[in-house]
């Protein structure tokens, strides 16, 4: 039963109580001669017995409408405002309109959106302050690892690589005048060894990752894809705005960006990667597309620690991380960030 018809069903309800009890006041203070009087006394030919009752339920069927509707108006204004916070975006004063039980309810969205807008201030604040304190205590054993293992796998499975694709380079060169049904299978083995070195460099790459230090979150991008332009085969491009932001939000972007890069090169099988990195209205927006495999977003959350650790990252300065991920046709991870002004700060 939705609001309008349960206020037409309490409307209705009570326009007979009040029907009957003052019928019933009346006819004790005035008791008729002959019931029978109040079936044959008509009014617009309707008897009076009959008469009273459909025009109180009239009553309460217009009176219990209008109520309802109204209700309903205002419920739908407080669930639009709910939504729109829930979403992210600012109501403003000016539409927090209503009776005066909705103007008490806009009173109380108006506080929540406040405090959330502060609970975020407060978050980024938090973030810029402990930025190189948290990157030098918790990333330094990230750090630690990811170059141990580095150093592992280039001095023994990169190397092996090395010296197999030189062997296999030696064998095509020799045999090249040969009429063997083998050459070209032996340039398929060529073409994946040189293709798996290309895969090791970009793992290398990331497991030691690269600080800003001292460059702006633009020039660590570019910087950072141009470098691996030149050491894989895929297709990347870019479009990267300047515009400033705080130095705790540079570095978790940053982090963010090479740990979803890693990822697209060690499980897409992508052909083309885009970045995006831009800053819109009061938002910064980190973009990260490919065209490859794709895959479980929702079964990849719970097991996956390098989307746990860039939701976080994302979560700890105020913003939001988004996953689409459909089979065969790519994955695309997108970051907001909200940029918030300090009040009182001075804009000249």
């Amino acid at each position: 039963m939705n609001t309008i018809q349960r206020q037409i069903v309490w409307g209705v309800g009570l326009s007979l109580i009040l029907t009957v009890l003052l019928l019933a006041s009346y006819f004790v203070v005035f008791p008729p001669m002959n019931w029978e009087e109040l079936w044959n006394r008509k009014l617009m030919d309707i008897p009076f017995a009959l008469f009273v009752p459909s025009v109180s339920i009239a009553i309460g069927i217009i009176f219990g409408f209008g109520s309802g509707l109204s209700w309903k108006n205002s419920l739908y204004s407080v669930d639009r405002w709910l939504h729109e916070i829930v979403e992210g975006r600012s109501v403003a004063e000016e539409n927090l309109k209503g009776s005066t039980d909705v103007l008490t309810i806009a009173d109380k969205v108006g506080k929540v959106q406040r405090l959330i807008a502060e609970q975020a201030k407060i978050t980024q604040k938090l973030a810029n302050e402990k930025a190189e304190d948290q990157e030098n205590r918790i990333q330094e054993i990230i750090s630690e690892e990811r170059n141990r293992l580095a150093r592992e796998l280039h001095d023994s499975v990169s190397q092996q690589l090395f010296a197999a694709s030189m062997l296999m380079s030696a064998i095509n060169e020799t045999g090249e005048m040969l009429d063997d049904p083998r050459t070209k299978q032996l340039k398929m083995v060529e073409s994946m060894i040189h293709q798996s070195q290309l895969e090791m460099r970009a793992l290398l790459l990331h497991l030691r990752p690269v600080a800003l230090k001292g460059k702006t979150l633009q020039q660590g991008v570019e910087e950072l894809l141009i470098e691996l332009t030149q050491k894989v085969t895929m297709k990347i491009e870019w479009k990267v705005e300047s515009f400033p932001v705080e130095k705790g939000i540079e570095d978790h972007l940053f982090r963010i960006l090479q740990e979803s890069v890693s990822n697209t090169l060690r499980h897409s099988k992508a052909n083309k990667l885009e970045v995006l990195l831009i800053k819109r209205d009061e938002w910064v927006i980190l973009r990260v597309a490919d065209d490859g495999v794709g895959f479980d977003v929702e079964g990849a959350k719970a097991g996956s620690y390098g989307l746990q650790n860039m939701n976080e990252r994302a979560v700890e300065i105020g913003g939001t991380m988004k996953i689409i991920s459909i089979k065969n046709q790519g994955t695309r991870l997108e970051v907001k960030i909200p940029i918030l002004e300090e009040k009182g700060e001075d804009h000249d």
